[in-house]
């Protein structure tokens, strides 16, 4: 497939492409996922799969777009920005290590981390489309508590990637050296509510 492809077109069969890419990619990786198996996967021919993507990396950026916006959807609707702090930033902290921890987020980093020399945009495209989303909602959060009393923060940006990062310890890097390849809830309730109470810790403001 050739580079520097256009947005893919809209069809009745896009996302039959890529529900196939997407079980290719996973099992196969970047580099080893073939035309020949992603059609096969889908369903459909070869040149159904070029009309949609001639680009491989524009396809597996579709791929991890689409499950980074889907998981992003999911914290914005499950966030009730009315409920106390604690109560949100545990909301948006179970979201963000369930798909930290998930299959798919581990494989797509992966992914990422191994194809960023050759092809930088598929990490800045997969940052951007998932961590930066759910900072900027995690800002617009942290507005809101502070306006309630709720929180002190001067710096809401800096704020907003210290919790991310709270939300990856000890898991994060087990699962990018392959130390463990799976979760229990205890394990990622453990760093939950870690994350919530270090924060409130920093940047509560007590009653």
């Amino acid at each position: 497939m050739p580079d520097g492809a256009p947005e893919p077109k809209k069809g009745r069969k896009l996302d039959q492409v890529l529900d196939g890419a997407r079980q290719v990619f996973m099992s196969d990786g970047y580099e080893g996922a073939s035309v020949d198996d992603i059609a096969r996967a889908a369903g459909v021919s070869k040149a159904t799969l070029y009309s949609y993507f001639p680009d491989k990396k524009l396809l597996f950026m579709q791929v991890a777009k689409m499950a980074c916006h889907r998981q992003t959807k999911n914290v914005i609707e499950t966030i009730d920005f009315k409920a106390p702090a604690t109560v949100v930033l545990r909301t948006i902290a179970t979201e963000m290590v369930d798909f930290i921890t998930s299959e798919f987020g581990t494989r797509v980093f992966r992914i990422c981390v191994a194809e960023s020399g050759r092809f930088p945009e598929l990490a800045r495209e997969f940052y951007e489309c998932a961590p930066m989303l759910i900072r900027a909602r995690m800002v617009d959060f942290f507005r809101i508590a502070m306006e309630r009393g709720e929180l002190r923060i001067d710096d809401v940006l800096l704020a907003a990637d210290q919790f991310h990062e709270l939300c990856k310890a000890d898991l994060f890097p087990r699962m990018v050296f392959s130390m463990s390849d799976s979760f229990t809830r205890a394990e990622k309730d453990r760093v939950i509510n870690g994350a919530v109470e270090m924060f409130m810790a920093r940047y509560g403001v007590k009653p």
